[in-house]
């Protein structure tokens, strides 16, 4: 029987695979304000936290029990840990280990959480190799602005089909980091990219599972290995990305093309990484910021008749568990958020332990959350009313969350936050000196000497 094969395609998409090949592979090294420089160190001091924090985590057991029986050869640091494995399980379990938090960057514009892909591929590479800090931050800014790019291309509509773009795009990044951090030429560039356009990962599905940090782990995993492959001489369609069967036009009906080209190598969409101080899902973020803001003033949980919250469709579409069973559940759940908020005054993975979703004063405060969709409201904010048993109420509106790129965290936030999840694993001394290693990475002779520190002494 004949089948109707059309399509509504773009055959006339510009070769957006080559340019990105070109780009990765010719940009000057440090070719961009010290501005982006220092939001790239940033960015990996807040990645690193991120995989030591959760390197003893149900999940990281599991992932690494998974590997070992492939008896790795011992070529990379699994960071937090003592063991060592081959570099494409260190970038997947790091990649898994950065994510499972929830606590990593976000791209604002895209919800893409671009180093737990990109920066998880670079250090296991980068410590094989013994490649200096400036060619893993080079690597990291490029194969950043990759697979934002490539989100800011898809998005929303690719998201919205149900795919997690975090995975999705970032072994494109991953690859591109890695094709840099190999010195390919820009053809081999070309091949990686297209190896890595014929492997994206993570369905939105997964969210509140182990599976959801797994996206970014085999990202980098996948990306790393396009990159080794392209190296070999494997090859790929040179127009992976664009075709009409390509990457970008089968998994989005949006494709946006002058996202990839605009301000190419003058815009470095790292500068609009952002951190977050909550360790759950950024649309939470404005809610809690609120609950601590009312909390700050005074209102006690013991004193709440009900929480009014008005917030956008998207926050309820993808938090909505109101009873959430466990700490990753918790994570998914703006009404977890707001009583831990003000109970706590902070939502740190401290406040997400499976005992403190299901303690008794965190159960009874979270049902008398009464959240409202209110599409005036944008999704980087909350509009949060507490209605105390006196009769009083008490107003807080949060236009943007402290972490936002309007409220950022301090590189003094961004030490503490790291100190918090690391120092149980390494020791506050070992922290001290990773810390100080992250921040002067860019002058690093060599990257291994980093790797060993993110190893327990």
């Amino acid at each position: 029987m004949a089948r109707n094969t059309q399509v509504t395609a773009d055959h006339n998409a510009p070769p957006v695979t080559r340019i990105l090949a070109e780009y990765v592979a010719n940009h000057p090294s440090r070719g961009w304000i010290d501005a982006v420089d220092r939001v790239a160190h940033r960015t990996f001091l807040n990645w690193l936290g991120c995989a030591v924090g959760a390197a003893h985590h149900e999940a990281a057991d599991a992932a690494l029990a998974a590997v070992n029986v492939l008896q790795p050869a011992p070529q990379a640091t699994v960071a937090g840990r003592a063991e060592k494995v081959d570099i494409a399980s260190a970038a997947l379990v790091n990649g898994i280990t950065s994510h499972t938090f929830d606590f990593d960057d976000t791209h604002l514009k895209t919800i893409i959480h671009p180093a737990g892909p990109v920066a998880s591929a670079l250090l296991a590479l980068a410590e094989l190799k013994g490649c200096s800090g400036r060619q893993v931050i080079d690597a990291l800014v490029l194969g950043i602005d990759v697979a934002c790019r490539m989100g800011n291309t898809l998005y929303p509509d690719h998201y919205d089909r149900g795919w997690h773009i975090t995975g999705t795009t970032g072994m494109l990044g991953a690859a591109a980091g890695c094709a840099r951090l190999l010195g390919l030429d820009a053809d081999k560039t070309q091949m990686a990219l297209g190896i890595a356009a014929s492997q994206p990962v993570g369905l939105r599905e997964q969210f509140g599972t182990m599976t959801k940090p797994f996206h970014p782990g085999a990202a980098a995993r996948a990306g790393l290995m396009s990159a080794l492959l392209a190296e070999q001489g494997f090859t790929a369609s040179p127009r992976a990305l664009e075709a009409p069967r390509g990457f970008a036009q089968v998994v989005s009906t949006k494709t946006a093309w002058h996202e990839i080209t605009d301000e190419l190598g003058e815009r470095f969409e790292i500068s609009f990484n952002s951190y977050k101080p909550f360790a759950c899902g950024i649309v939470i973020h404005p809610s809690i910021d609120a609950c601590v803001q009312l909390r700050a003033q005074g209102v006690r949980a013991e004193d709440v008749e009900r929480l009014e919250l008005r917030v956008h469709s998207l926050v309820l579409e993808l938090t909505g568990k109101k009873e959430p069973a466990d700490g990753l559940q918790g994570k998914f759940s703006v009404y977890h958020g707001c009583a831990a908020g003000l109970i706590f005054g902070k939502a740190t993975e401290d406040e997400y332990a499976d005992d403190i979703v299901n303690r008794a004063d965190m159960v009874a405060l979270r049902r008398k959350v009464v959240a409202t969709v209110d599409d005036s409201i944008d999704e980087a904010s909350a509009d949060v009313v507490a209605v105390l048993q006196d009769g009083r109420r008490v107003h807080v509106f949060v236009e943007h969350a402290i972490g936002s790129l309007q409220r950022p965290m301090s590189d003094a936030d961004l030490d503490a936050k790291f100190r918090g999840m690391a120092d149980p694993v390494l020791g506050a001394g070992r922290t001290g000196e990773l810390i100080a290693a992250c921040r002067a990475l860019g002058d690093a002779a060599d990257v291994r000497a980093l790797a060993a520190l993110a190893r327990p002494a």
